[in-house]
């Protein structure tokens, strides 16, 4: 069940996105990234402030995506999954859902680390597309991708 998050959910989506995080900061060698650092209360602002989509399973939180409308372009980030669920389609529901809640976006903008081959397989599978690379150090170059409403995925 997805549905969308509260105030009251900050603590325990945080907790998620630091469980869901821990691969890719081993990934990149960089214990401080973002998400990893992360405050209580910037997470709550994030949930009173956007659009923050949770995904369920037995009350537990599984699953949870952040989105802010930039315009008519929705800003996707903090995609995050369960360790003990990735791989089960609980990102791409989130990300289905989010497309389907925001219908005045005309794209979708979100990016990742280069290395992060399983975020890229999803998101092309969703139907973003890359649209440029940034080297942020000698580790982690940050891929862009954007999904436009004429760049739809195929059908479920």
């Amino acid at each position: 069940m997805i549905e969308r998050a509260v105030s009251a959910d900050a603590g325990e989506i945080l907790t998620l996105q630091r469980a869901a995080y821990v691969a890719e900061a081993q990934l990149y060698g960089d214990p401080y990234i973002p998400p990893l650092v992360e405050s209580l209360e910037q997470v709550r602002k994030a949930v009173e402030g956007g659009t923050v989509l949770k995904a369920l399973d037995a009350g537990r939180i599984i699953g949870a995506v952040r989105a802010q409308l930039s315009g008519t372009t929705c800003l996707v980030g903090r995609l995050v999954v369960a360790p003990d669920r990735q791989g089960q389609g609980v990102g791409s529901a989130l990300l289905r859902t989010l497309h389907e809640q925001v219908p005045e976006a005309t794209a979708f903008d979100l990016f990742t680390g280069h290395l992060s081959e399983a975020n890229l397989r999803l998101y092309r599978r969703l139907g973003y597309r890359e649209t440029s690379r940034e080297r942020m150090d000698e580790h982690l170059t940050v891929v862009y991708l954007r999904r436009t409403s004429d760049q739809s995925p195929p059908p479920r």
